[in-house]
């Protein structure tokens, strides 16, 4: 019996299986392969198997879409190679998060170092702005008549007041300022801030100078020229005269005009939380309400008014007063100055608002010239002017008498923004 399909022999058979196990030396001829047109080679949908379904060949339970193609014995067509597994059917898949992203410190630091500078220079311009809308720019030395040419530097006249304004009775007697009425001056003052260094020059308000004349500001009156002591001139018109009898009888220029009074000297003095000073000797004077024992010791505002005011205990008197005023402004301006100030805003602030409402400068003053003014003040050489008769009679009483070659000397040396020799042990 042969094995061949009807009517095949077994020379057809080996005929036409070359290449399928024949052993015939005749090489088979070239064969035309079937096109099949895009679109058509989609193979028919083919039953699921057992396999198919999860119930053999190791499936995981539950059925699985991969399909190997030899579960059945089925040899892909096509193209001649094998197809790869069908598309996973749709699912919920787990979550894909990708690689864990590497934190950039770097650049967390750069925002928070950009946002910490952007506060800060917001907290600057409001604050500038704050500041500067409290200034009582109230004196315009514009209005001064004769005036000296301007110098090297810059030169403040800074003038401590008996002004009682906002002060009420309880805090007059408080104070031990009296109830008189009007102003005067208790502190007189020129600082010189230059490139060769800065000078405070105090100006005993005793001091027998010339008046000159002068059209009065607030009043209109005319003034005319005479021989009193300085004090007199701001308590006949006020800053305006002060100003221009100084710059009369010094001849130097004065750039800017600050003023204070007894209640705002206090304010400030106990927004910083008091300024420490030290005595060799004990001080008492009843007039000033001064009382201090000997030693180092935080004196609060009216206790610095006291000790600024006080002048009966002194050897010299005035002289001797300008002197304690002298070094308690420095460390004063040292204490506003100190970090523990100006980096705490709880004490900053109140220090600020307190200086701002309590000073009366002159209409050019800006908030960067009275920041120089402090700062200079911090270690300014402190010195009164040259004096050849501090007991000189007058027909006002005892006045002091300046020396005026040394003073004219000292003047020509601030003009000139040169180091000042004058009253300097060499």
């Amino acid at each position: 019996m042969s094995d061949w399909p009807d009517g095949w022999t077994d020379e057809q058979g080996n005929r036409s299986r070359y290449g399928r196990g024949s052993a015939d030396a005749r090489p088979e001829g070239a064969r035309v392969m079937p096109h099949v047109p895009p679109g058509r080679a989609q193979r028919p949908p083919r039953q699921r198997t057992p396999y198919d379904a999860g119930q053999g060949n190791g499936a995981p339970q539950g059925g699985s879409p991969y399909d190997s193609g030899y579960s059945d014995g089925q040899i892909y067509r096509g193209s001649g190679h094998r197809q790869g597994p069908p598309p996973v059917a749709p699912g919920p898949q787990p979550p894909d998060h990708g690689p864990r992203p590497r934190r950039r410190w770097g650049r967390i630091v750069g925002f928070s170092a950009l946002g910490l500078v952007l506060v800060l220079l917001v907290t600057g311009v409001g604050t500038y702005f704050w500041a500067d809308g409290k200034l009582r720019r109230e004196v315009d030395l514009s209005a001064l008549e004769d005036r000296p040419e301007a110098g090297e530097g810059t030169n403040y006249l800074i003038v401590g007041s008996d002004s009682r304004e906002g002060l009420t009775r309880e805090q007059q007697q408080d104070l031990h300022t009296g109830n008189a009425e009007g102003k005067r001056t208790d502190t007189m003052m020129l600082l010189h801030v230059g490139s060769n260094g800065n000078t405070m020059v105090s100006l005993p308000r005793d001091s027998w100078v010339t008046i000159p004349e002068f059209t009065g500001s607030e009043s209109g009156n005319r003034i005319p020229e005479q021989q009193r002591k300085l004090n007199a001139a701001y308590a006949i018109e006020g800053p305006w005269l002060l100003a221009r009898t100084i710059e009369h009888n010094l001849d130097i220029r004065i750039d800017h005009y600050v003023e204070i009074g007894f209640g705002g000297f206090a304010s400030v003095v106990d927004a910083l939380g008091g300024v420490e000073m030290c005595f060799d000797e004990p001080i008492q004077d009843e007039n000033s309400g001064a009382d201090f024992a000997a030693g180092c010791q935080q004196l609060d505002g009216r206790e610095a008014l006291a000790f600024n005011r006080q002048r009966y205990q002194e050897a010299e008197g005035d002289l001797g007063r300008t002197q304690n005023q002298q070094e308690f402004l420095s460390t004063l301006a040292n204490q506003a100055a100190s970090p523990s100030t100006i980096l705490n805003p709880f004490r900053l602030y109140p220090v600020l608002g307190a200086s701002l409402d309590a000073l009366i400068v002159d209409e050019d003053m800006s908030l960067w010239d009275l920041r120089s003014m402090f700062w200079a003040m911090r270690g300014a050489h402190r010195m009164n002017i040259p004096v050849s008769d501090p007991g000189y009679a007058t027909s006002e009483g005892s006045a002091v008498l300046w020396d005026e070659e040394q003073t004219a000397l000292l003047m020509e040396q601030l003009r000139g923004d040169e180091r000042v020799t004058v009253g300097v042990d060499e």
